[in-house]
């Protein structure tokens, strides 16, 4: 199995940063894409951002020129450095990664983001 711990999420002031990180562990042979969620209370949990193994990115409108997202395959490490925090990205953060080898998707516990106004 594998296991995904996050970590970097907390209180921020609106415009501020915040840089999550998160960790894959286990049996890992060969992760594919790995990327970012959120779940704002009351609302389905959305896509944030996500990134293929070879680095070609995607993400939401909504982030767009505010997050980045990158990874370090050999820590098999995923990052989303978040500047210009507003408070409309306030949620629980989670990751996701898919292990083609299981052919399976694995989620992180989620990491609490809070941006104040």
């Amino acid at each position: 199995q594998v296991q995904l711990v996050e970590s970097g999420g907390g209180l921020v002031q609106a415009g501020g940063s915040l840089r999550l990180s998160c960790a894959a562990s286990g049996s890992i042979f060969s992760l594919d894409t790995m990327g970012w969620y959120r779940q704002a209370p009351g609302k389905q949990r959305e896509l944030v951002a996500t990134i293929a193994r070879g680095g070609t990115t995607n993400y939401a409108d909504s982030v767009k020129g505010r997050f980045t997202i990158s990874r370090d395959n050999a820590r098999s490490t995923v990052y989303m450095q978040m500047n210009s925090l507003k408070p409309e990205d306030t949620a629980v953060y989670y990751c996701n990664a898919y292990v083609p080898i299981f052919n399976s998707y694995y989620w992180g516990q989620g990491t609490q983001v809070t941006v104040s106004s």
